[in-house]
């Protein structure tokens, strides 16, 4: 068990699932996970920012985010609140729903969901994880996406072919240090309309989201075994403390949590 302050990085026995539990009472900035993100809140109460409004979320109440969707998390008052999540790498959770649905593209459409039963199934989920036992984690893991997948929204608004490309240029190389005038010249907008533009088909503005994608590139790293010192030159940031202060920022955790032992 790796362990930054009251933030705990739990062993998974399945790839492509990290396992974390915290007791908390620290509030979390707008930030983004690479993953899909599934929780249950054990104690105490948050308000947060989700991909459909401000939420609220308590004790029993599961929690989800989207890959790539902007959320942030604040304590109701200074008792703070437990919880424990499972990061599911998109393509294991969109497996899983391709058994379900074959063909269908699938996201979370509740962000807070009150159902004493799917909080069970979590729990049957989480102990199969922190276990070695494959077969009984991929039985949970297809019997709990079945109730919380839900089909994607059609008719989506058009995106913005330059401001898609910009955002593919910054996730292909986020070390770069691109400046607004050179994002919003290959959008072929104005610096005005690009952040505008940008911001809203990310939820951050291009400077914000290029940090996270530090962030996400720079934990990979680490985990790979790069130094922390290399991980942190090798992803765009200045020293290794700003990492370590984006990394606490966004996970709660340092970077060091993550290198392998």
């Amino acid at each position: 068990m790796k362990t930054a302050r009251d933030f705990n990085l739990i062993p998974s026995h399945v790839d492509g699932i990290d396992v974390m539990m915290a007791d908390s009472a620290r509030a979390f900035g707008r930030h983004t996970h690479d993953e899909f993100g599934i929780g249950l809140i054990e104690r105490g109460a948050q308000k947060s920012a989700s991909g459909r409004g401000i939420v609220e979320a308590g004790a029993g109440d599961l929690i989800t985010v989207n890959p790539g969707e902007v959320h942030d998390g604040k304590p109701f008052d200074a008792s703070g609140r437990r919880w424990r999540m499972l990061y599911i790498a998109p393509d294991r959770l969109l497996d899983a729903a391709a058994d379900i649905e074959p063909g269908a593209s699938f996201e979370f459409e509740a962000p807070v969901i009150r159902d004493a039963r799917l909080s069970a199934r979590f729990r049957t989920l989480f102990n199969a994880v922190t276990t070695e036992d494959a077969l009984r984690s991929e039985t949970a893991l297809l019997t709990l996406a079945v109730q919380l997948m839900k089909p994607s929204r059609a008719g989506k608004p058009a995106v913005n072919a330059g401001v898609a490309a910009a955002r593919e240029h910054i996730d292909d190389d986020p070390a770069a240090s691109p400046t607004l005038r050179d994002l919003a010249a290959r959008a072929g907008l104005s610096r005005y309309q690009f952040l505008r533009a940008f911001t809203h088909l990310t939820g951050l503005p291009p400077h914000a989201y290029l940090l996270q994608r530090r962030v996400q590139h720079a934990r990979q790293l680490v985990r790979d075994g790069l130094p922390l010192a290399e991980a942190a030159a090798a992803s765009g940031f200045a020293d290794q403390s700003h990492m370590t202060r984006c990394f606490v920022r966004s996970f709660g955790l340092t970077p060091g949590a993550f290198a392998p032992r």
